[in-house]
């Protein structure tokens, strides 16, 4: 392929690890047109971060001799470049045929599949059934409750994590553990991260979400009311849902209790944030038009709700960008803040809850902000007890901590 200048390098993931004795860096697509990662030694890493779409050849070579003290060859700077195009990481022809392709089988998928069955949690159903059940014996019960009788009232309102079972799957069970104790909801909506980030606040999808415990199909009339409340296309961007994991967990957990026997409403965040425009999302007209759109729906007469978020709460950490270590000051101080800001969702105040994450710019990264709020305006759980189950955090092998929480509205 021509080469001079070379195509830029895509948004990536890139995360270091240690491989047969060696520093990598392991380079990651977050939008999951590409599947396989790639590792790069430091130097070709550095090659790759050089690729802007401007630089040629000899412009790298020059500027990694400045950087290493060494020369590279333009054999090696070629071969760099076309390994990350042919696996999809260039901003090039080839990028965007495996884009095309990838969207067109998406949008043709008649199911959002499980795409993280095998990886996260086992695909065997058996097998997953009985690794989920070790959440809910760990604090020495039997099980999860038996389903709540229809006389009683589904729970209004659950926010529990995002983070993988293996880290956060004590804290899922905690929280699942209240929403199946009350009466089975009809209809979920699911509040989930879109970790890519999207230039839109919210994306919907109408694919069932294949489990391996169970299809869960969405509610279409709901989903039908809630594009009509946009004044964007909210499928433009669908493609989102297909690897995003913050509802694809929950998904998991709804068919482990339920079985394929609720419907659901998939509805993935993005940032809420207008540039020179308010900075509450209550005063911001087309997400408070979407999420009264939202809490029109759940409060319909005859519809059994419940309204989850998949939603963690801070990153800190040299692994999300800070440029500390993470030691008991940091924790207590997360810590601190987080209980801070989950005051106010426990008093039921999204506003106030929104504000108070916001305040220092959200130097914690809180993710779930948005789908916490979200829900929290969709549940409209006025005059509701809220309930903390648990809180904890997790340390990420890269470096930094992630925290998280089980709440639940009655």
């Amino acid at each position: 392929m021509e080469m001079n200048p070379f195509p830029a390098l895509r948004h990536v993931d890139v995360a270091p690890m240690e491989h047969n004795g060696q520093t990598l860096l392991c380079v990651s697509d977050p939008l999951g047109y590409v599947e396989d990662p790639m590792l790069l030694s430091p130097a070709a890493f550095y090659v790759a971060a050089s690729l802007d779409g401007a630089a040629g050849v000899e412009e790298i070579r020059r500027a990694f001799l400045a950087q290493f003290g060494t020369g590279v060859a333009a054999r090696q700077v070629i071969e760099v470049a076309e390994a990350l195009d042919t696996a999809g990481f260039l901003l090039s022809p080839r990028f965007e045929a495996i884009r095309a392709e990838a969207t067109q089988a998406f949008r043709d998928a008649p199911v959002r599949s499980a795409t993280l069955a095998g990886k996260s949690y086992p695909a065997d159903p058996e097998e997953l059934r009985a690794f989920l059940d070790a959440f809910f014996t760990a604090d020495g019960e039997e099980g999860p409750p038996a389903v709540g009788g229809p006389d009683r009232a589904p729970l209004r309102c659950l926010i529990v994590p995002h983070i993988d079972f293996a880290r956060g799957g004590h804290v899922y069970a905690r929280g699942y553990r209240a929403l199946f104790g009350a009466g089975k909801p009809d209809t979920v909506f699911l509040f989930g991260v879109a970790h890519c980030g999207v230039p839109v606040p919210f994306t919907l999808t109408s694919k069932a979400f294949e489990t391996p415990l169970g299809t869960l199909e969405t509610d279409q009339a709901v989903v039908d009311a809630l594009a009509a409340a946009c004044d964007y296309d909210p499928f433009e961007h669908e493609f989102v849902h297909r690897s995003e994991h913050s509802i694809e967990f929950q998904a998991i957990l709804l068919a482990y209790l339920y079985g394929p026997s609720v419907k659901i409403v998939p509805v993935l965040c993005s940032s809420f944030a207008e540039n020179d425009g308010p900075t509450i999302p209550s005063e911001m007209d087309g997400i408070n038009r979407f999420l009264e759109a939202c809490r029109t729906a759940a409060s319909a007469r005859g519809r059994r709700v419940a309204v989850i978020a998949g939603a963690d709460l801070a990153h800190v950490g040299r692994r999300f960008g800070d440029d500390f270590d993470v030691d008991d000051a940091v924790i207590e101080s997360v810590a601190r803040r987080d209980e801070e800001d989950l005051a106010h969702v426990l008093a039921n105040a999204p506003d106030v809850f929104y504000a108070s994450v916001m305040k220092d710019d959200n130097a914690r990264r809180v993710c779930g902000l948005g789908c916490i709020y979200a829900a929290l305006r969709t549940a409209h759980a006025t005059g509701s007890r809220a309930k903390l189950h648990a809180y904890d955090y997790a340390h990420d092998p890269l470096g930094g901590i992630v925290s998280f929480a089980a709440i639940a509205f009655p």
